[in-house]
């Protein structure tokens, strides 16, 4: 049976009278990357603070590795791997004096920094004051990785970074995932998290709307879809299984679609084609369509 590594039980989190996370249920398993997925301000750091012990809940509690987050957070800190949404550092100390700092606290890691920042392009012969926003962003990353921890929590962990960093992280967390590590991460990116995770949770306002296997999010994603016919477009295209929010400006149709796209090409290519587009709809629209939420977003 799986081990729960992160668990937590009706965690709830307010600031005044503002909701941060309420009555959030969740679990996390042994070797699992899971991705924690809502817009912004919906709750994701907030429940990452939680899970880490950086904030005690009003009421409810977070359990990680078997303690209890609030209670035992001195522990919790010392066995996972974090990487926070806005890392601080010491701008005087070079990227290398920061390595070694940070090994210097259980004598582990120094050597796996280094190969890390190699990894990732980064020069921590530098001061960290001189570096980019995506350099400290990646120094941020190698102090997060750099003990192999048995457990990573992760908050927007590639912002910042150009795709070819991107493309290299996913590479080393997969790797890390191979070796038994358990990854929790933060995204308001559906592709990012769909990349890299087993299982996303969706929260939006502070509640946690649902959790799904990527598989099944996969199924259930909008397409937009923009065609330009030569003359009329076909038919009974807006009665079509699937379509929604169906809209025609002369030869022009635009509309959202959900299923089986081999069936909407079917149709769409009765009439001759001027031009055709279809990407994946906003992370709000899935909400919107499928967890049946409002539009605003909290802020």
């Amino acid at each position: 049976m799986p081990t729960n590594v992160i668990s937590t039980e009706s965690l709830t989190k307010y600031y005044g009278k503002v909701v941060g996370v309420e009555g959030l249920n969740m679990e996390v398993q042994q070797g699992e990357l899971f991705g924690f997925l809502g817009p912004n301000g919906a709750g994701k750091t907030t429940t990452i603070r939680l899970v880490m012990g950086m904030l005690k809940p009003n009421r409810g509690r977070a359990s990680v590795l078997g303690l209890d987050a609030w209670r035992q957070s001195v522990e919790v800190k010392r066995l996972v791997g974090y990487l926070p949404g806005e890392p601080a550092f010491y701008p005087r100390m070079t990227g290398e004096e920061m390595v070694r700092f940070v090994a210097s606290f259980d004598g582990n890691g120094e050597d796996s920094g280094r190969e890390l920042a190699g990894r990732l392009e980064l020069d921590i012969g530098r001061r960290i004051e001189g570096y980019s926003r995506g350099m400290k962003q990646k120094l941020a990353i190698v102090l997060a990785l750099m003990k192999r921890p048995p457990l990573l929590i992760m908050d927007e962990p590639t912002n910042g970074l150009d795709p070819i960093t991107q493309h290299v992280l996913y590479e080393i967390l997969r790797e890390l995932r191979e070796g038994g590590t358990t990854l929790l991460f933060s995204s308001h990116n559906l592709p990012e998290v769909e990349r890299l995770a087993d299982r996303v949770g969706i929260i939006r306002q502070g509640h946690l709307v649902g959790t799904e296997r990527i598989e099944d999010l996969r199924n259930m994603r909008l397409r937009n879809v923009e065609v330009i016919y030569a003359d009329e477009p076909p038919d009974r295209l807006d009665k079509l299984a699937g379509v929604i929010d169906f809209e025609r400006a002369g030869n022009r149709v635009q509309l959202k679609f959900k299923g089986d796209l081999n069936v909407l090409l079917a149709e769409l290519t009765r009439n001759e084609l001027l031009d055709l587009s279809i990407g994946h709809a906003s992370l709000e629209d899935v909400f919107l369509e499928f967890y049946n939420l409002e539009g605003d977003e909290q802020q």
